[in-house]
């Protein structure tokens, strides 16, 4: 039987630092989960992306118990470390803070597929070029898939 549900908890931690400090000791710790067991257990799995910032969807089950899934780094974060920038810009409209090419965000969507609400990577890629243009960072070169509109055959 499976076991019942009581609440869902969304974090997002550092891979491999995770500790009982605030974020993650004060959200667990009010649903009434082992806090250390959580952070023992989130470390060993993220050992290999020491630093990153990792989403992490912990379900909470009505014994107290809990399973945790943990999602690829955020888009936005990829891009920073791709344009080798501390944050993005204040005023993304106008100032330009770094750039990215085509062949670059193809490969932060091809990683992010499974945890986008996308069907095919090129609507995938469209949407890290959109966090990319409200970051202010810059895609270089020609989109693959072109801008130019079918034309209306009547």
């Amino acid at each position: 039987m499976a076991k019942e549900i009581q609440t869902y908890v969304k974090l997002q931690v550092k891979g491999g630092q995770a500790n009982p400090a605030p974020p993650v000791g004060p959200a667990l710790g009010s649903k009434g989960l082992n806090i250390m067991e959580f952070c023992k257990r989130f470390n060993a799995e993220t050992q290999e992306q020491i630093g990153k910032v990792l989403p992490v969807l912990i379900t909470v089950y009505k014994d107290k118990s809990f399973d945790f899934v943990i999602k690829t780094p955020p888009a936005a974060t990829q891009l920073l470390e791709l344009a080798k920038v501390k944050s993005g810009s204040a005023q993304p409209n106008r100032n330009k803070i770094g750039s990215v090419s085509w062949t670059q965000i193809k490969d932060i969507a091809e990683n992010k597929m499974k945890d986008l609400n996308a069907f095919t990577v090129e609507s995938a890629m469209k949407m890290v070029a959109g966090t990319a243009r409200s970051m202010g960072i810059t895609v270089t070169g020609d989109a693959p898939w072109g801008n130019a509109a079918p034309k209306d055959e009547n």
